[in-house]
């Protein structure tokens, strides 16, 4: 009787308006898990139901033809606020070849920007994010994460910042790279790279453990920065309130470990917390709340099974000490760039978190309660058949959502109501 109980209990959620309903066996994805016979650590953690919003959207191409765009920065000039969705400024974007361009109002590209230093663009790697000083204004520099190469086919993810100068043909001046990612190793997997600024003026740097064996270990070791999110100053200084400082053997920079290959992350809005979505294997894609000195469990937990079939590591999905998920997918969306909407374009979408998918090359919108993932919606479902990964997700100074779609024809898109006829 007990377990009949908690079968039922499992399948109990609560939607947007705190009403208790019962949730749908498969939730939004129909498909079967990878791994059938792990369960959850809580009722919600995974398969949260569907709840279509009925939101009518637009959605504009921006710019097409980038090849492989990783992330962009809205330039302060961007700022005006517009009822309409029209963007009204420019924006960075990065190009994973190396190229960072200036997106103008009128859909331009600008020549390539001067002065980066080179890059890994090897398999997953290249010109990964950007972001702009919280002093933009003031002191005009951006931050940039990269591959970079080492000696031998080595490398490492990599941070650097200059000084952005946009007459004429843009460049940057006054480069500095103030991180890299150690151990550097012979791979072109898992660079991470996510770059966020916290409201204390401090960077979150995001770092996959590089796939292979060899660094897949070392994401539970702390002498190393790979599987880590590590938290800098914005000149690469260590916060001197940073979880390991001082401590013998571990590297001071480090924030949260136990990470596989996290390529999302955000500030929530209402905490200030970073939260962060991590790519898993054949099932495992999951939401953390990356907090200071945490491990998050990888590789010695994780939920669904290995890319070529069975159990990761010893098939343990919780271990004391080690942080459980919010939620988790199986099968994955392979989730890349997310921001939780703010804006008021969208008023059905105030609080709403979305993530973008690579394999699913979905937009995933979750109504969010707390720190609990009330339920699930995929959007632009009309992207698979064209194969357009989402790599990118971002609130515009508009208010629009702006997407970034991977590929070597890659475009920026922007998400905009639709107007009644004749408006």
């Amino acid at each position: 009787m007990k377990s009949l109980i908690a079968a039922f209990v499992a399948l109990i959620s609560v939607n947007a308006f705190g009403q208790t309903t019962a949730q749908p066996p498969g939730g939004v994805d129909p498909r079967p898990p990878n791994a059938p016979s792990q369960k959850p650590a809580f009722p919600g953690q995974t398969r949260a139901p569907e709840r279509k919003s009925n939101v009518a959207f637009d959605v504009v191409t921006i710019v097409e033809g980038l090849q492989n765009p990783w992330g962009m920065a809205f330039l302060p000039e961007a700022a005006t606020h517009s009822d309409s969705g029209r963007s009204v400024g420019r924006i960075l974007v990065t190009e994973r070849a190396g190229r960072l361009r200036i997106v103008g109002a009128d859909g331009k590209l600008s020549e390539p920007v001067a002065g980066l230093p080179a890059v890994d663009a090897r398999g997953q790697g290249g010109l990964l994010d950007v972001t702009l000083d919280p002093a933009f204004s003031s002191n005009h520099l951006i931050y940039w994460s990269y591959s970079e190469p080492r000696e031998a086919e080595v490398n490492n993810t990599a941070v650097a910042r200059g000084r952005l100068v946009d007459e004429g043909t843009p460049r940057v001046e006054d480069v500095q790279v103030i991180f890299h990612q150690a151990p550097s190793l012979k791979s072109t997997l898992h660079f991470g790279g996510r770059l966020v600024f916290s409201s204390d003026g401090t960077l979150f740097i995001t770092l996959g453990e590089r796939s292979i064996t060899e660094g897949r270990m070392q994401a539970q070791r702390l002498d190393g920065l790979l599987g880590k999110i590590v938290r800098i100053n914005a000149d690469g200084t260590i916060p001197k309130d940073n979880p390991f400082v001082g401590r013998e053997g571990v590297r001071p920079e480090i924030w949260s470990f136990g990470h596989r290959n996290v390529q999302a992350a955000t500030l929530n809005p209402a905490t200030g917390e970073l939260w962060e979505v991590e790519h898993g294997t054949r099932g495992g894609d999951e939401i953390n709340i990356a907090r200071k000195g945490k491990d998050y469990g990888w590789p010695t937990i994780a939920y669904g099974i290995e890319y070529a079939g069975g159990p990761i590591t010893g098939d343990i999905t919780a271990k004391e000490g080690m942080e459980q998920p919010l939620y988790y997918w199986d099968p994955v969306i392979a989730p890349s760039g997310m921001v939780f909407y703010t804006g008021t374009l969208f008023p059905e979408w105030k609080n709403n978190l979305f993530i973008g998918g690579l394999g699913s090359t979905n937009l995933v919108r979750l109504t969010i309660d707390g720190e609990r993932v009330v339920d699930e919606e995929r959007l632009l479902t009309d992207l698979q058949p064209n194969r357009e990964r989402i790599r990118d997700v971002r609130q515009g100074p508009d208010g629009a959502l702006y997407l970034l779609t991977d590929s070597a024809s890659g475009r920026m898109l922007k998400l905009v109501p639709t107007r009644p006829p004749g408006e």
